[in-house]
């Protein structure tokens, strides 16, 4: 599935993408988080091999974010649902979408996919908040800083670092 591991680097980002697996996983959760479940669906969304699909499903079951749920016993078939940890992925896949209607990604010079307000139907963008306040904070005024569990090379990066 990939050349490299990036296993055991003290990075969340490199952990996060280990978990994930790679960009057809990426896909498998956006069908899933759409409410796909079931192996065909996957496939024919997809236009994944099939090899590929059953491979990268049992990579998100071994990474905890799809569990694997029988429907039918004869002959036995399964479907596939996003568990807590990969319906907590939404914001990325959101982020990913965001990224590429900006920057047309998909050449059809307009999304595809919006994210509305069920109750008043204007359009909804990730942002940056606040924790405590809950209010939203310009991305001028982020920045980095080690963390708790930050080493010696991240806090060496993070010196002067600006997102």
């Amino acid at each position: 599935m990939r050349a490299k591991s990036f296993a055991g680097m003290t990075c969340s980002v490199a952990g996060a993408l280990e978990a994930i697996g790679d960009r057809w996983a990426v896909l498998l959760l956006r069908d899933l988080s759409l409410g796909l479940s079931r192996y065909d669906e996957l496939q024919a969304s997809t236009g994944m091999p099939t090899t590929t699909l059953s491979t990268r499903l049992k990579h998100l079951e071994s990474s905890g974010l799809v569990e694997r749920r029988p429907y039918q016993d004869n002959p036995p078939r399964h479907e596939y649902r996003l568990t807590d940890k990969g319906r907590d992925l939404w914001k990325v896949t959101t982020a990913l979408r965001e990224w590429g209607d900006r920057w047309d990604t998909n050449g059809l010079g307009a999304p595809t996919i919006e994210l509305v307000d069920a109750a008043s139907g204007r359009p909804l963008v990730l942002a940056l908040v606040d924790q405590e306040t809950g209010q939203p904070v310009p991305r001028g005024r982020a920045r980095l800083r080690p963390g708790p569990a930050a080493d010696a090379n991240v806090r060496k990066l993070l010196g002067g670092s600006r997102p």
